[in-house]
């Protein structure tokens, strides 16, 4: 697959059918993480990568919309270790390009991947950060939901010439 078609193809699945993503993909993936620009090259990620139903479940109780997960057979929870930041607060677009790779390497590979929100809200961030027993200086992000697709929804426009300025405002 090509980048191009990969960015395009991209979608959010939250249905998954029964199958077992491999451990080659999960470091594909990860591999694609760790590929991401970064702020003067920090690389501050840090990832953690859950497969057990239980802590699913528990994942749950802290993330409202995560219900996906019920089904998924992976997850994969982004976080940025501000003790390797640069300055405050790049950590957040470096993780995001990080999770973008992520979810367009889903893509390629054929599995079907979601990013569930946990920065900037507080009780889903201390709860992921207690259950999976982060360290204070290490934030969660996301929690990208993984499985393979039961879903395939069709590619969607969304160019909007009216939100490009050039030179000025």
């Amino acid at each position: 697959m090509k980048t191009l078609e990969a960015i395009f193809k991209r979608r959010s699945i939250r249905q998954y059918k029964p199958g077992e993503i491999s451990q080659q993909d999960i470091e594909t993936l990860l591999k694609a993480a760790m590929a991401a620009p970064t702020a003067r090259n920090c690389q501050e990620w840090e990832f953690v990568v859950v497969r057990d139903k239980n802590m699913f479940k528990k994942m749950l109780e802290i993330h409202p919309y995560a219900r996906m997960l019920e089904h998924a057979d992976c997850a994969i929870v982004v976080c940025g270790n501000t003790q390797r930041e640069h300055a405050p607060g790049y950590w957040m677009a470096d993780c995001g390009a990080a999770t973008q790779n992520i979810l367009l390497a889903a893509t390629e590979l054929g599995i079907g991947s979601v990013w569930l929100g946990v920065y900037p809200n507080q009780d889903r961030m201390d709860g992921l950060s207690r259950l999976l027993k982060l360290p204070a200086h290490v934030k969660p992000l996301n929690i990208i939901s993984l499985g393979l697709p039961a879903e395939h929804p069709a590619e969607v426009d969304r160019f909007d010439p009216a939100k490009i300025h050039y030179e000025l405002w």
